[in-house]
């Protein structure tokens, strides 16, 4: 931890990658408390295989065609929220299953997105970064979107807290009760999406779910209130990614799996600690 710490005041990738976890954490804890309570971690699944699709589409044009403005986090970005809206249409007014679509989503996404980081030079690498994570490797651009995302997160649930909670806990009463419950779920959809692509850059797609989901289940099992669940995954996801960074540096393990191994370490320590206060 020490040389972490000496590092730390010297190299800006450094800075980069805990500023990183600690904006990611932020979103983390909020939306994972809102996709646990109301057990969607599938539809998180589905949407972060997605974005390979974006990430690939972007990195070809980048590389091959020369459109450097066009990052991978950034197609990443527009693909989540592509699979977002897509998922919550076909929610709302087509007749198909739930696992079709989410299954659809999730293949189509993967298939378009070998495709074309197959056709982009030095493929293996980039896709050994999109599916694992490589929080060392954040740039000042994709700093800045990062901040973004997590700034409009925290505006809207801030915002819409009680339409969100309403339709978390009991949609039907919702719905009876005027609230347009077809319109806050896309919303809630999009900022599942906007979440999924930070935490995308931490952990890779692959981890997604499960750093979006151990916080927040952890919390779930000490707070019985959803503001005190958010407050504590939110803690728990800074310890989680702060934690996982600080251990896997000098030994030089990858960071996205032992973030995640720190996130269920965690998980089941919460899950004694319940045990034991009962």
């Amino acid at each position: 931890m020490l040389q972490f710490l000496i590092d730390l005041q010297q190299f800006r990738f450094l800075q980069y990658a805990l500023l990183t976890g600690i904006m990611a954490s932020i979103a983390c804890g909020i939306v994972g408390s809102y996709v646990t309570v109301r057990r969607m971690t599938y539809i998180a699944g589905a949407i972060a295989h997605c974005t390979l699709g974006g990430m690939g589409v972007a990195g070809y044009f980048s590389k091959e065609q020369g459109w450097t403005f066009l990052t991978p986090l950034t197609g990443a970005t527009l693909a989540a929220l592509l699979a977002a809206l897509i998922i919550a249409y076909m929610l709302n007014r087509a007749s198909m299953r739930l696992d079709t679509v989410l299954s659809a989503v999730w293949a189509i996404g993967m298939a378009i997105g070998i495709i074309f980081i197959s056709k982009t030079g030095g493929y293996n690498e980039d896709l050994m970064s999109y599916l694992f994570g490589d929080i060392l490797m954040v740039s000042d651009r994709d700093l800045l979107l990062i901040a973004a995302l997590d700034l409009i997160l925290a505006v809207v649930v801030f915002f819409l807290y009680n339409q969100l909670l309403a339709i978390s806990f009991d949609e039907e009463f919702a719905r009876i009760s005027g609230i347009r419950v077809d319109l806050y779920n896309t919303v809630f959809l999009c900022l599942i999406a906007l979440t999924v692509v930070l935490l995308v850059q931490v952990v890779g797609i692959i981890l997604v779910v499960a750093l979006l989901s151990l916080p927040a289940a952890a919390a779930g099992k000490l707070a019985t209130r959803l503001p005190a669940m958010m407050l504590l995954a939110v803690f728990l996801s800074l310890v989680s990614t702060t934690g996982g960074l600080v251990i896997s540096y000098v030994p030089n393990l990858p960071a996205g799996a032992t973030i995640v191994i720190v996130a269920a370490l965690l998980y089941l320590g919460c899950s004694f600690l319940e045990k034991f206060r009962r």
